[in-house]
């Protein structure tokens, strides 16, 4: 097929995705406090889920059949979001290391 998921199912991250990443980057520079959120299918979808914690949206609506999915995805998603905002922090106050490896 062409897409590798349904497009109906999981976000093409790729094309609508980056319309839904643009959008919300002007928005937040218009308004810092304002509430992004998704509902649909895509709410409850939970590799769509880490797209749109990626992207900064506030919270998704979905299904009630879909929430422990999307409660797991969610909760995923921000240990990672966590994860990699240690690592970058540790990366910027590391103290630089210098290898001598010249002859004494």
């Amino acid at each position: 097929g062409i897409y590798e998921h349904d497009p109906f199912k999981t976000i093409d991250a790729e094309g609508v995705g980056f319309l839904v990443r643009t959008s919300a980057v002007a928005g937040r520079t218009v308004n810092p406090k304002l509430s992004l959120s998704v509902c649909g299918e895509h709410g409850g979808d939970a590799k769509s889920i880490h797209f749109f914690d990626e992207v900064g949206l506030d919270y998704v609506s979905c299904s009630p059949f879909r929430v422990p999915t999307a409660r797991l995805a969610s909760a995923q998603a921000a240990i990672k979001r966590k994860q990699e905002d240690n690592t970058a922090k540790w990366a910027a106050t590391a103290p630089k290391r210098v290898n001598n490896f010249s002859p004494q």
